[in-house]
């Protein structure tokens, strides 16, 4: 992704106006991050699709969304002298409506009126809720790009450790993988397709593991060198705290990836389940820790301090996952697992080689947090790599 638009401080006033003016839709602000208009923008063109009842206009207005949201560049910069806007692929004459409306007033009183007429005025509001501190990709340019952030880099990061392939429920290939992972420079990448566990997600079976490992091993010896495939597994954390793999099985693997994928809309703690998890034998990376999905669910609630301590004193590294629609943990948690003493893993989940680009959702929250390239694994030569992931499978052996 590169870096298009200006710095933060050169924005227009509108955008710090919308944002006052529309908090509830998710903006953030802090020491490295300003409020961001194509966010405001992308949430109530979200809005107004979610009261929509016809089916054309729901999808027309989503669209519209997901354009703004994707755009590289603040949507101010698109704005003509004369008051109009440049075109931008997916977005109607209506939703065009609502944008200038924002960049014009900060604020959208047709959105507003329309989410009032409703009556679904709580059903947004929760939406709204469910989307803070997501970065728009305009914000992960410019953080990716912002010279001011002592952080982990770009150019530093050598691998993706959570990625799915046609073995479970991806659409790529374990060589697409080593063809992408190359073209971006990478030195390793880590299959982690998901468990047994987890059959609506096309769990892979230990035999189907056992045949994933030996292609594994022949694309290894053809790429000797040049790359390494990580033979990997995303685990599912049960509701109490236990792995879905035993021991055993574990042992059999590279990188093992614990994530939770149940009790994501629960109000109740979830500490405990959450500790047995960092604590478990064999486990390296806590994946996507809160499950948590934009504008759709909270994921688990749990006092994170105790768990990053936790993992911080196992080994445990704690994910970054690059996926627009997770972005799990964001940067504000992520300062607070630094604190703790944590590792990191910046991992893009990707399922096609299209996606492996969403690593670069998850550096960009590291350096917002001000993680140093140290303390990131996916940043370690791969002799380095390959001794902390061995320590770790040795604790299940």
């Amino acid at each position: 992704m590169n870096a298009s638009g200006p710095p933060a401080a050169s924005r227009s006033t509108t955008t710090v106006e919308a944002g006052r003016g529309l908090a509830a839709t998710g903006v953030v602000t802090s020491d490295n991050i300003t409020v961001d208009t194509n966010t405001v923008i992308a949430g109530l063109l979200r809005d107004l699709a979610s009261v929509q009842t016809s089916q054309q206009k729901k999808w027309g207005y989503a669209r519209a969304a997901s354009a703004v949201i994707n755009l590289d560049r603040p949507i101010e910069s698109l704005l003509k002298p004369d008051g109009t806007l440049t075109k931008i692929p997916n977005v109607g004459p209506s939703s065009e409506r609502i944008i200038l409306e924002v960049l014009r007033t900060g604020e959208s009183a047709t959105v507003a009126k329309a989410v009032d007429d409703s009556g679904k005025t709580r059903d947004v509001q929760r939406s709204r809720e469910l989307r803070g501190h997501y970065l728009s990709r305009a914000q992960v340019a410019a953080a990716l790009d912002n010279p001011r952030l002592d952080a982990v880099a770009r150019d530093e990061y050598r691998g993706d450790l959570q990625m799915h392939s046609v073995w479970s429920d991806g659409s790529q290939t374990l060589a697409d993988i080593i063809a992408a992972g190359l073209e971006r420079g990478y030195e390793f990448c880590a299959i982690t397709d998901h468990s047994y566990g987890l059959p609506i997600a096309g769990g892979v079976s230990m035999a189907k593991l056992a045949e994933q490992h030996r292609e594994i091993d022949a694309l290894n010896k053809t790429h000797r060198k040049r790359f390494r495939l990580l033979k990997g597994i995303e685990a599912n954390i049960r509701g109490d705290g236990s792995i879905d793999m035993a021991p055993h099985e574990l042992a059999q693997l590279e990188v093992v990836v614990a994530a939770p994928h149940s009790a994501l809309r629960v109000a109740t703690d979830q500490t405990a389940r959450m500790l047995a998890a960092v604590q478990a034998p064999g486990i390296h990376i806590l994946g996507h820790p809160r499950g948590r999905k934009f504008g759709a669910r909270p994921g688990v609630q749990a006092n994170w301090p105790r768990v990053f301590a936790a993992a911080a004193k196992h080994g445990v590294a704690i994910e970054i996952d690059g996926d627009p629609s997770r972005q799990d943990v964001d940067y504000t948690l992520a300062r607070q697992a630094l604190d703790a003493g944590c590792i990191f893993a910046l991992d893009s989940d990707a399922h096609s080689t299209r996606e492996l680009a969403y690593a670069d959702t998850a550096i960009a929250h590291a350096r917002l947090a001000g993680i140093p390239t140290a303390r990131v694994v996916n940043c370690w030569p791969l002799a380095q790599l390959v001794e902390w992931l061995t320590r770790r499978t040795e604790t299940v052996r």
